[in-house]
């Protein structure tokens, strides 16, 4: 017995040995087993920035040709060696061109401002753990052309300013200490739109780490289905595989409800081969979820979960939601088989202060501003919107009409920018609509039937279960045109045209998708055409819309129409229609740049809100000089009459037209206007208006009390002045400045004056009727107090101190210190003797010289003598007179040679290092090394060999 004992003793130990070999062999090909689940780690922090393009050198001669036609011959800024120690340091996200002046000779639809090119560069450090790993770099967007180069290496191209992208990055990667180069290279010459469009990286950045087996980057599709009185979830998950070898594994599909309970589950067997990949299919089925709704916007989550064996090699989350949609060709749209009528907004992405580097806090800001007016549906105008933006609808109950920006079925389009919008996007339960352009001069003809069919099968073959429009301005009525081949009809401004299209096609759905266009200045109530300002109540149409209320009316009396966006609901920089130099910003918006409401909002509140009563008059009540004539006062409320009063005295009562509103006519005198909402005579609710005495004191409303500590929460602060009694003073001018302390920083100023030219950037800004905004953002690992000193000439000064909760940091790549690696070695053949140290190949000798990168190791050798020779260039702080050339490792005696100067030698055969010091100099150098072998014994560059600062 002891004998079989110790013999199943050495077999169990055997067999151990054994596995554990093998497990080492499979590691050794695939070295991410050993790593952990995916990671999404930010890369907005620590970018370096030139504006302006980067002359390469010119590309003459056989060797500089040579070099420039390989994967790695990126010369310039996209090089990983290029010195940029005098670029800009900042942080994403970045629009330039909002940084820059106002131009008259600029274009005046991006708003006057120069775009031209800019460069951004990002140093990153990877562990050698992440060795066999899947690594993509995500943008988010960048307007408007780009090239992004990895290590030299020209990795992607993008023709689009909306479209994210997802780059395996992969096989360019460096590990240890070793440093990457990541260049980017801006055209935001190149535009899309007629709207100002900013320029740079405006979004967010990412490094994604996945196993080399994973799920792919929106490859997690789960949108539910009711069948009859129940409800499925089918699931797509798409995997794929950079490994070497064919893998397998087990993936796991987890629906939670609103408060993160598991409420389904399923489970399958995948398997990909090397390099490809595959898709696997599940449907979960749930019992009586809880519908996402405008009033209750339930958010279900599914987490797809992949395993080898026991271990979780990779998961991701989507949002999602249970709900119906439907559109009816005579009685509009349906939610959840409930009729709503659609309220709702086209905006585009730009806000006062920062352009489209739109922080994510800001856009729920916006978001809310837009709630309360009651929207209840956002058109993002007319590209693809950030994914934060699309979260925030979900769980805001906001429904979205995405639209994709250009119209043709270039792989370009059809599959970089459609399709991913729709991979990216599906899964959102606010969105409910696509749209496949916007007011295409092709959309009456057959070309752009043709182009339509084909773009419309491509959303339908990725999502079946949402419509397809396109917003059309003409050519509803051609022989072939889009409306034939989209799901429901959409119609830009054309109201004469709602009947005449639904009595000729009466089984075809149709929407306004863009309507209004009507001229407001928040907070003049005078149109003044020399000053470029147009009075707010609501009677200045475009030459090719309506008012609001007209454009209301056409849809709201007819239940054919599921409803309309307005154009616009906020004001934005660019388009400056009707009017052009020297305004800047548009005048469409039923809000400002700053989000301020105009006259237009407290109409479409009016409009739209049912469940409170709503009440504003408007003008203000400032007339100084005017005393006795008549002044226009506008009252907009939902209730049916109204009474209206001065200094207590009644000057009038009228029922309203819950459309058009009701107006007076009231002599100016200084004092209180109130206006009553009355039903079957009883009050409902009142609002009012007093004359002001004279600006007495700042004040500062932040949009919120606590902030984050994250370096990217970011808080809206109106500035307005009160006087002696602390009434707002709406015609207020004064110019404010700020000093800004603690926790943050001020990242924009603006007012909403469609016509002002002043800085957005500088710690001050004028008053604009009134009021005016600060944008803070917190620091990175920021917390404390962030204070917001405000003063002005005359005033009495407002200080406000907001707190900066701390918060773990926001999981990021740390950005590295460039690594001035000296690569690109030319090996001579070995020699007999000692070669002269000028020695070079021969002009357009590409062969009798090798290749190398150090680590370089030759093998004993009958003739011991060799010369190795490499360019590079010498960074501006690596210049100085102080860096050292630093051989980590060297096997043999070796001579090193700079410009016929000898630097330094290593006497010692034995393996070692070596550092020689680098005089101040040309910025580019040639190095050359005489290296000679011991007899018998391996020679080389055995060691990497790089540029070093010298210790302070």
């Amino acid at each position: 017995m002891m004998k079989m004992t110790g013999f199943r003793d050495r077999l169990n130990a055997g067999l151990r040995l054994c596995a554990a070999l093998l497990l080492g062999m499979v590691l050794l090909a695939d070295p991410a087993l050993a790593a952990g689940s995916r990671e999404r780690l930010s890369l907005d922090g620590g970018w370096l920035f030139h504006l302006g393009d980067v002359a390469g050198p010119a590309i003459k001669g056989h060797g500089m040709s040579y070099a420039n036609g390989k994967a790695n011959g990126s010369f310039g800024a996209a090089g990983a060696d290029f010195d940029d120690s005098a670029w800009r340091r900042l942080d994403l996200p970045h629009d330039w061109a909002v940084e820059g002046p106002f131009d008259k000779n600029e274009n005046a639809s991006q708003g006057y401002r120069p775009r031209g090119i800019g460069w951004y560069r990002r140093y990153l450090q990877l562990p050698v753990s992440d060795r066999g790993r899947h690594v993509e770099l995500q943008l988010d967007a960048v307007a408007t052309h780009s090239t992004v180069w990895v290590n030299g290496i020209v990795a992607n191209r993008n023709y689009s300013g909306y479209n994210g992208r997802s780059i395996d990055i992969t096989p360019y990667l460096r590990y240890g200490e070793e440093v990457n180069t990541v260049a980017v290279r801006v055209d935001a010459d190149a535009q899309e739109g007629w709207w100002y469009e900013g320029a740079g990286m405006y979004r967010h950045a990412w490094l994604v780490k996945r196993d080399a087996l994973h799920i792919a980057t929106d490859g997690l599709h789960a949108n539910p289905v009711q069948e009859g009185k129940g409800w499925t979830l089918p699931v797509t998950v798409d995997l794929a595989s950079s490994a070497k070898v064919a893998r397998a594994g087990v993936l796991e599909v987890t629906l939670l409800d609103p408060e993160g309970r598991e409420v389904a589950r399923g489970s399958t067997r995948v398997q990909v081969q090397a390099l490809k990949s595959s898709t696997a299919q599940l449907k979960l089925t749930v019992q009586q979820p809880r519908l996402w709704s405008l009033e209750q916007p339930n958010v279900y989550r599914v987490r797809a979960v992949l395993r080898d064996g026991n271990a979780e090699i990779d998961r991701t989350e989507v949002q999602t939601g249970f709900r119906s949609l439907r559109f009816d060709a005579d009685r509009g749209f349906f939610l959840n088989g409930q009729p709503v009528k659609v309220q709702g907004v086209a905006i585009h992405q730009d806000h006062a202060g920062v352009g489209v580097a739109v922080p994510d806090s800001i856009w729920e800001f916006r978001l809310r501003q837009l709630k309360s007016m009651g929207v209840n549906a956002i058109r993002f105008a007319h590209g693809a919107i950030a994914a934060e933006v699309l979260d925030m609808t979900d769980r805001m109950g906001l429904l979205v009409l995405n639209e994709n920006r250009n119209f043709n079925t270039s792989p370009e389009v059809v599959e970089r920018q459609l399709a991913w919008l729709v991979r990216r996007d599906r899964n959102h339960p606010s969105v409910f609509m696509w749209s496949i352009f916007n007011e295409e001069p092709l959309q009456g003809s057959e070309v752009g039937y043709e182009i339509a069919r084909r773009t419309v099968d491509v959303v339908k073959t990725l999502d079946p279960t949402r419509p397809v429009t396109a917003a059309m301005h003409d050519g509803i009525f051609g022989e072939l045109n889009v409306t034939q081949v989209v799901d429901v009809a959409g119609i830009n401004y054309q109201t004469w045209a709602y009947d005449r299209f639904h009595q000729q096609n009466p089984k075809r759905p149709m929407t306004s998708t863009e309507d209004t266009a009507s001229y407001m200045t928040r907070g003049a109530f005078e149109s003044d055409p020399k000053a470029q300002v147009m009075a707010t109540y609501d009677e200045e149409p475009s030459s090719f819309g309506t008012t609001h209320r007209k454009a209301w009316r056409a849809i709201a009396e007819r239940p054919f129409v599921a409803g309309g966006f307005i154009w616009t609901g906020l004001d934005y920089r660019g388009e400056p229609t009707p009017y052009e130099w020297p305004s800047v910003n548009s005048f469409f918006g039923a809000m400002d740049l700053c989000a301020y409401p105009k006259t237009a909002y407290w109409i479409h509140q009016a409009h739209w809100i049912k469940d409170r009563t709503v009440i504003k008059v408007v003008p203000h009540w400032n007339w100084a000089g005017r005393e006795g004539q008549p002044i226009k006062v506008m009252v907009a409320t939902n209730a049916p009459r109204v009474r209206l009063l001065l200094n207590g005295k009644v000057v009038g009562e009228s029922d309203v037209d819950p459309i058009d509103m009701v107006s007076f006519q009231v002599p100016y005198a200084p004092g209180r206007l109130e206006a009553v909402a009355l039903r079957n005579g009883s009050e409902l609710a009142r609002d009012a208006v007093e004359t002001t005495g004279a600006p007495a004191r700042l004040v500062l409303t932040p949009d919120r009390a606590a902030l984050a500590g994250d370096g990217r929460d970011a808080v809206p602060v109106k500035v307005s002045v009160v006087d002696a009694q602390g009434r707002p003073v709406p015609t207020a001018d004064a110019l404010v400045s700020f000093e800004v302390g603690g926790a943050g920083t001020l990242i924009g100023v603006g007012n909403g004056d469609p016509n002002s030219h002043d800085s957005e950037k500088t710690p001050e800004r004028k008053l604009f009727n009134g009021l005016a905004q600060v944008i803070l953002q917190t620091r990175l690992g920021g917390q404390g107090v962030l204070t917001l000193r405000a003063t002005a000439p005359g005033l009495e000064s407002a200080v406000i101190a907001m707190d900066v909760k701390a918060v773990s940091a926001p999981p990021a790549v740390a950005a590295a210190e460039p690594f001035a690696k000296v690569g690109g070695w030319r090996i001579s053949p070995p020699q007999a003797t000692r070669p002269d140290p000028a020695i070079a190949p021969s002009h357009g000798d590409m062969n009798s010289w090798g290749w190398g990168d150090p680590p370089i190791k030759q093998e004993p050798e009958s003739q011991p003598w060799r010369a190795y020779r490499a360019s590079f260039g010498l960074r501006s702080d690596h210049n100085d007179g102080r860096g050292r050339l630093v051989f980590r490792e060297i096997a043999g005696r070796a001579e090193v040679w700079m410009e016929g100067v000898k630097l330094g030698e290593k006497t010692d055969p034995a393996t070692g290092p070596l550092t020689v010091p680098l005089p101040k100099g040309p910025g580019w150098r040639t190095v050359t090394v005489l290296l000679q072998a011991q007899p018998g014994q391996p020679s080389g560059l055995t060691g990497r060999v790089v540029v070093e600062k010298a210790a302070p």
